[in-house]
């Protein structure tokens, strides 16, 4: 969004990124960090003692202690792989443990144990944490990565879309679209508690949002699966985020400053007692200021925290509190009128607020053979909007008054039991559900016709949920076969209480062809209840119009299989090939539209009339060459070619909002002497289908004087195509390490060619002097109607500065 006089902002964060240079050119003596670690069991979190560690590509290594500890002293400043071993368990490579002089590294390595038969070996493993149970549409990705991709800001979900299958809008939002999936088909879990929220100003009924909640430093790795999702996780059609926090510091306590593009943070770590440690987080965006200064015709303020504590309360037990939040205030800038597209934007953008957190408490238990994970956890989105007809504040121009909250109280058990090459997971979850919603908005029917809306309603009900999964291998692990079966139903209404509706089976099945070649398969059916705004939408007299209307979980069948190739240095080479099957979408009767085309846009979307009545389907290739950090370099290339289809009012598959068609992503990196590091990425999709809006209708005087802009014209859903586009982002990184601080400064720069992308025109009135619209003397009844044009994309550099102690 920070995208006018781009250029001048350019040359003035270039000559500040120099001037930094200079000063810090000199001040860095040579300065040495260390790596603190212990190496456990999976199973019984006890120690492995005797374990070898070593630095890949060097000769630097140690062996662990009875306790499982080992130290790797006097490491310059860097990245390292680690390579860690031991008799009985599967090898393991950690990638990119971050050296610095300002803390030690600490981590935490969790070995799997292997068969009886083959104790006495030390068997090696694929380097990418390969999952039974997911052996298929998994990728993980660790904190560095995160850190440093070009382009990403420092943001989870934007830098997801480095990966196959993930397309990407140009509407600077990070919305995660899967597979052809919507947006609201994603599920994310922070240390086994599930955040339904990981988005600043957030759109009600879908997940995206313009900036990432997530404080990328917590986290140790990500684990994102695409499909073939894990019967414990979910339920989800699209996409599960695993995000994994690491551990505060144990020596003291210390604080890093982060000053990025659009905002301020500060985290405080450290160990509260020997056996508890606490990582804290605030933030502030100073966006209202740049906005207001570049004359934008809205000033978001966005704030955020982040929280956990960890307490070891014996070799047995673990338990962690975890929690986040986020305030937002959106403003108009009533005061920048002069162009079309200010008084466009101006006249039906509604100012909000939102805020929404989470927090969970999650127990662990080590048992011998066997392990159980309790999480108890609570979240909640609070939105409100306000709308007045040309922004004149009075109860006669009264056009959209909103406020609604979403609260889940969760419960979830899950049991693991270890049996030589079985393994067995079993769990049940339990949810109370509160939703409220107060809404007053006048909008139009196809027809034109101006209605209002008014209702105000408490919705509160259960959901329930059990899954099951076994995993074993045969023929020395040449053959591994994961079975699953998970249910989720709920007290919403007779369409949703019958668990065997909502039976989710799955198999997954993979064929190790030699130690570098696997295929992989896995097929399974996949349920996740409608949002909350299409369940709890009410008529004026208060009825529940969609759970009269029958609604019940969508349902989706998928299947995914493929081959990869692993090579010896730290890169794999995989194809896969997917298809997705939608039934029981709802469709929004009052626009006649799926809504699996809807939420890529701020506001709120479900909350209307629907049946369970709409299908579609998504199928593709994906292509993936990965390499992991190897001598300084490092990069993904992926290339995906799919469709996405899902059903128009005549029942007829159409390309959905989500139908690229091609996307290609290729990211590369190399690492320096001095601790310089240099990144590019470059991005390709194919055009987005859209919806052209009916004229005609649109500048209908009432329909307007409600509306404000375009009414799309959903006879012709998804008609058109805008141009192809692409983008290449580049980033420059520098650190200084000093006795007991360090300090980091990058230069991000996105579409660093300056593409310009024309998108459709928005659509609106001829105005007067004063600024209203002028009504047509040849058309009674109609305002004049004016085509604004839409074109987007300007060079977005930024500079930041990392200060850790």
């Amino acid at each position: 969004m920070i995208q006018i006089n781009a250029g001048k902002t350019y040359k003035r964060g270039a000559n500040v990124f120099l001037l930094l240079l200079l000063w810090s050119v000199g001040q860095a003596h040579a300065q040495t960090g260390r790596i603190v670690g212990w190496v456990r069991d999976a199973v019984t979190n006890e120690a492995i003692a005797y374990a070898t560690v070593g630095v890949q590509g060097t000769v630097v290594g140690a062996v662990t202690d009875s306790a499982g500890r080992f130290v790797l002293q006097r490491l310059p400043p860097g990245l390292y792989n680690l390579d860690v071993s031991s008799v009985g368990y599967k090898s393991k490579t950690v990638f990119e443990v971050e050296v610095m002089t300002s803390a030690p590294s600490e981590l935490e390595i969790k070995l799997e144990r292997l068969a009886t038969e083959l104790e006495a070996v030390v068997v090696k493993s694929d380097r990418f944490d390969k999952s039974d149970e997911s052996p298929v549409s998994l990728r993980t990705i660790g904190r560095s990565e995160i850190q440093r991709n070009p382009g990403g800001n420092r943001d989870i979900s934007k830098v997801l879309q480095s990966l196959p299958g993930v397309a990407w809008t140009v509407s600077f939002r990070n919305d995660l679209i899967i597979r052809g999936g919507a947006p609201n088909e994603n599920r994310f879990y922070l240390d086994e508690v599930e955040v339904p929220n990981i988005n600043h100003f957030s759109t009600q009924g879908s997940s995206g949002g313009p900036v990432g909640l997530i404080n990328v430093d917590f986290l140790s790795d990500a684990e994102f699966y695409s499909g073939a999702f894990p019967a414990g996780k979910g339920p989800a059609l699209s996409s599960i985020l695993l995000l994994r926090q690491r551990e505060a510091r144990t020596d003291r306590f210390g604080v890093t400053a982060t000053l990025g593009s659009s905002d301020l943070g500060f985290t405080l770590e450290g160990p509260l007692s020997p056996n508890s440690g606490l990582l804290f987080s605030v933030r502030r965006s100073y966006l209202q200021f740049l906005f207001a200064a570049l004359a934008l015709p809205f000033l978001p303020t966005y704030n955020d925290y982040q929280l956990k504590t960890s307490w070891r309360l014996n070799k047995k037990s673990q338990l962690r509190l975890i929690s986040l939040g986020a305030y937002d205030v959106n403003r108009l800038n009533l005061q920048t009128n002069e162009t079309p597209e200010q008084r466009y934007i101006l006249g039906y953008l509604p100012e909000n607020n939102q805020w929404n957190y989470t927090v969970g408490l999650v127990y662990k238990y080590f048992g011998k053979n066997e392990g159980i994970t309790a999480v108890l956890s609570r979240n909640m989105l609070n939105n409100e909007a306000i709308k007045y007809r040309n922004n004149e504040k009075n109860s006669d121009n009264l056009l959209l008054q909103y406020r609604s909250y979403e609260a889940e109280n969760k419960a979830r058990v899950e049991f693991n039991q270890y049996r030589g090459s079985l393994k067995l997971n079993a769990g049940l979850a339990y949810e109370w559900v509160s939703y409220y919603n107060s809404t007053f908005n006048r909008i139009n029917d196809l027809s034109g016709n101006i209605i209002e809306i008014n209702y105000e309603g408490k919705l509160g009900f259960s959901k329930y949920g059990f899954f099951v999964s076994a995993s074993e291998a045969w023929f020395d692990r040449r053959l591994v076969l994961t079975a699953g079966l998970r249910s989720d139903f709920s007290s919403y209404g007779p369409s949703t209480n019958k668990p065997w509706q909502q039976l989710s089976p799955r198999l997954a099945a993979t064929v190790n062809l030699s130690a570098k070649t696997n295929v992989n398969f896995s097929v399974g059916r996949y349920y996740q209840l409608p949002p909350y705004t299409v369940l709890g939408y009410r008529d004026d007299q208060g009825k529940l119009v969609n759970r009269a209307n029958q609604v019940r979980y969508i349902g989706s069948t998928q299947l995914a299989g493929g081959v990869e190739y692993y090579t010896d240095f730290n890169s794999r080479l995989s194809m896969e090939i997917f298809s997705k099957r939608y039934d029981h979408y709802p469709f929004m009767l009052r626009d006649s539209v799926s809504l699996a085309n809807l939420g890529s846009d701020f506001g709120v979307i479900g909350n209307g009339p629907a049946v369970s009545t709409s299908t579609g389907k998504a199928y593709g290739l994906e292509l993936l060459a990965q390499q992991k950090l190897y001598k300084g370099f490092y990069g993904i290339a992926a290339v995906t070619v799919y469709r996405s289809l899902f059903s128009d009012r005549n029942g007829l598959l159409v390309p959905s909002s989500w139908d690229n068609q091609l996307l290609v992503s290729l990211t590369a990196g190399k690492r320096f002497t001095k601790n310089w590091e240099i990144g590019i990425k470059w991005r390709f999709n194919g055009g987005i289908p859209f919806t052209p809006v009916d004229t005609l209708l649109s500048v209908s005087i009432p329909v307007w004087n409600v509306n404000g802009r375009g009414v799309p014209d959903y006879d012709q859903v998804n008609a058109l195509r805008t141009q192809s586009f692409h983008q290449l982002d580049f980033r420059i990184d520098k650190k200084w390490f000093f006795p007991s601080w360090s300090f980091e400064l990058y230069l991000d720069v996105q579409n660093a060619y300056n593409l310009k992308i024309r998108l459709p025109d928005y659509l609106d009135v001829l105005r007067d002097e004063n600024g209203q619209p002028v009504a047509d003397e040849q058309n009674p009844g109609y305002y004049v109607p004016v085509f604004v044009s839409n074109t987007v994309g300007t060079i977005l550099p930024s500079i930041g500065v990392v200060i850790s102690y």
